[in-house]
């Protein structure tokens, strides 16, 4: 079948499929005397697992890694769990992440008078506010849940005030 097939039977595109294919993640297949790539089931069925991998948020490397202990018989199932729980751990940890950074907006909507006035407590967090600042309230100090740790963070961000 061509790539247009594949991608109907796989829902891969067939942008993601010849990208698939280029990572290695889809071995080459075969092609026609006129260049068209000629795909089989077996191909279809690793698009499948990739696209379901990809829905689960797995790395592209985490899929190179499931894709060869999938197509390895003799594989431990014990690697695949592996894998599986520390995808699982690193999703728990974005999630709390995301929690935190939401309830420091919803606490920093919820000081902000939203008014005529200049005063804004969400500009003055985001832009490494006065000490006491609300996400300070609600978070402890300064490295809050409203960005990443500092460690990923880009240097020169905090403490950055407007003109005067």
């Amino acid at each position: 079948m061509n790539i247009g097939q594949a991608s109907l039977q796989s829902a891969v595109s067939a942008k993601m499929i010849r990208h698939y294919e280029s990572l290695g993640l889809l071995p080459r297949v075969p092609r026609t005397a006129a260049g068209y790539r000629q795909y089989d089931e077996s191909s279809i069925h690793s698009l499948r697992f990739i696209r379901r991998a990809r829905d689960l948020g797995f790395s592209i490397k985490e899929i190179e890694t499931l894709l060869g202990l999938w197509r390895n018989r003799r594989r431990a199932s014990a690697d695949v769990k592996r894998i599986a729980q520390a995808h699982a751990a690193d999703l728990q940890r974005r999630i709390d992440e995301m929690a935190a950074m939401q309830r420091t907006l919803q606490h920093l909507a919820h000081c902000c008078h939203g008014d005529a006035r200049p005063e804004c407590p969400i500009l003055d967090d985001l832009a490494g506010g006065p000490s006491g600042s609300a996400s300070d309230q609600l978070n402890g100090p300064r490295e809050s849940a409203i960005a990443a740790p500092s460690s990923t963070r880009p240097a020169g961000r905090r403490g950055i005030r407007p003109p005067a």
